[in-house]
């Protein structure tokens, strides 16, 4: 998005989060800030007049009171969200929509207002996920992919000085979705039908660390997992139990009469692929326990990272 601005003559300057910055290429430059305070609008004041200047808001981890967004930013602050408004306001957009199931893509941009994800529509564009996209990475390749012409788009039509038809988003509609944490949210539930139990270790794939759960009294990863409906029909109580081992891959039994689990990856302590070793009748499981703290923790991240 820097090197558009470029092309079309726009300077731009990224503002980030200490945990953030962690992600942001060393080739670009960047300034840090824990909060939105009288340090960080002194820093803006010096160098913008903000009535002639475009905040963009992109997985900000900093909360914009209605004073900031008003009397401070001029209401020039826009949010770019990925996931369809307002449906699916909140975190961990990717994982939420692999969960329910959503194929359909979208890039939207909307106002900031006091509340999250709530400000008015101000445009956007969808498209039909390709079907390679099951887990979080393949969703980000793809949105990624498809936000560079979307934003070229947008900011040519702002240089045009286009007007743009606000659309309110209806509340009755709406959904929020919390920040979601593998090591803490991750827990499989062996209990879930098979379309949701590969929905849901789907949602904490790569670039995630991978779904929780244990098997032979040792806490274990699952990445890489397809529905299967060739093997013989089977009673729910092998659920989580390793029918066999093909080597680069196992099959598991689920709470199905004609379904199971083939499972690639079962990552160990070591961050070591433990496929191989895993025996015929060995059963994974995840104590009610885990389950009961996985629901009932709510993650929260700061500027500087996950609250403790």
């Amino acid at each position: 998005l820097i090197s558009i601005n470029k092309k079309k003559g726009i300077y731009s300057e990224i503002i980030t989060s200490p945990a953030q910055s962690k992600n942001i290429s060393k080739n670009l430059k960047f300034t840090k800030f824990d909060k939105i305070n009288s340090k960080f609008r002194k820093f803006i004041n010096s160098k913008y007049k903000i009535e002639e200047t475009l905040f963009i808001s992109m997985g900000s981890r900093w909360i914009f009171s209605g004073k900031s967004i008003n009397k401070f930013f001029k209401n020039n602050l826009i949010n770019f969200h990925p996931t369809r408004l307002p449906q699916n306001s909140g975190a961990t957009p990717f994982s939420w929509q692999i969960l329910r199931g959503d194929r359909i893509s979208i890039r939207l941009i909307h106002l900031i207002d006091e509340k999250v994800d709530n400000g008015p529509i101000i445009f956007y564009e969808k498209s039909i996920l390709p079907n390679s996209c099951q887990i979080p990475k393949d969703f980000y390749e793809y949105y990624n992919s498809q936000l560079k012409n979307f934003y070229e788009k947008f900011i040519t039509l702002i240089i045009k000085r286009h007007e743009f038809a606000l659309q309110k988003q209806s509340s009755y509609l709406s959904n929020y979705n919390p920040r979601l944490n593998s090591d803490l949210n991750g827990w499989v539930d062996w209990n879930l039908s098979p379309l949701n139990l590969q929905r849901f270790i789907n949602a904490f794939d790569d670039p995630y660390s991978g779904s929780l759960t244990m098997i032979n009294k040792k806490k274990v990863r699952i990445k890489k997992v397809q529905i299967h409906s060739g093997e013989t029909s089977n009673h729910p109580f092998v659920s989580g139990l390793v029918l066999r081992n093909d080597e680069k891959w196992i099959v598991v039994g689920l709470n199905s009469e004609s379904h199971t689990l083939l499972i690639k990856e079962v990552i160990d302590i070591n961050n070591k692929n433990i496929v191989k070793s895993i025996n015929v009748g060995d059963r994974f499981y995840t104590l009610e326990k885990n389950l009961e703290h996985a629901k009932k923790t709510r993650v929260k991240y700061r500027p500087k990272g996950i609250r403790k």
